[in-house]
């Protein structure tokens, strides 16, 4: 038979699973309401709140307001980034853009609706400038091969330019804009650093 301190533990178990899962709901509906096409100012807690199956009540409990609700959600989205491309294998050009490309078929176009809004929303350029620093440490930890023994102007020039062909912008010039195929933009994003590398 099951002690009450064993039953009681049972149950707080089970209701925290149950929290967790419910602030899950949130932040997916949270991200779902602006992937699917609304600008974070036109976002509303009732909205996020039919779309999870809570009140908005259970949202303001959970995250307290929008801004804390929406800064929850870029922080899960960034932790869930980071620990996709932080597999990427420093030296290994293939595995790097493979990675690159993976990331960008899957968070491309949520990228660009981030970076659209940064303008007009502080909240908005907190998140791109945090996105913008990590992509920069990414290039500089994957790319590192490259970057030793340069004299400082020079590593400065040539990290600079490993994190312009990496960004996102190119990745919509090469694949939405120029059509290419997934295939076809990592070849052509191989041969825009080939002679990054050769230089070295």
């Amino acid at each position: 038979m099951k002690s009450a301190a064993s039953s009681r533990t049972y149950v707080m178990t089970k209701r925290a699973e149950s929290a967790a899962a419910t602030a899950e709901r949130i932040l997916d509906a949270a991200a779902g309401e602006f992937e699917d096409g609304a600008a974070i100012a036109a976002i509303t807690l009732d909205a996020v709140a039919a779309r999870a199956g809570v009140s908005v009540q259970t949202v303001l409990r959970r995250f307290g307001d929008k801004d804390a609700l929406f800064a929850a959600a870029a922080e899960r989205q960034a932790v869930r980034v980071a620990a996709e491309r932080d597999v990427a294998v420093a030296g290994d050009l293939e595995d790097a853009v493979a990675n690159l490309a993976e990331h960008y078929e899957r968070d491309g176009r949520l990228s660009l609706r981030l970076l659209a809004e940064e303008a007009s929303s502080p909240f908005m350029a907190a998140v791109t400038g945090a996105g913008r620093a990590y992509h920069r440490s990414w290039c500089e930890r994957v790319f590192a091969p490259c970057l030793e023994g340069l004299d400082d102007a020079a590593r400065g020039r040539r990290l600079a330019q490993f994190v312009a062909v990496c960004d996102v912008y190119v990745w919509k010039l090469l694949r939405l804009d120029a059509g290419l195929s997934p295939e076809a933009y990592i070849q052509a994003v191989l041969e825009l650093l080939e002679p990054l590398i050769r230089r070295t």
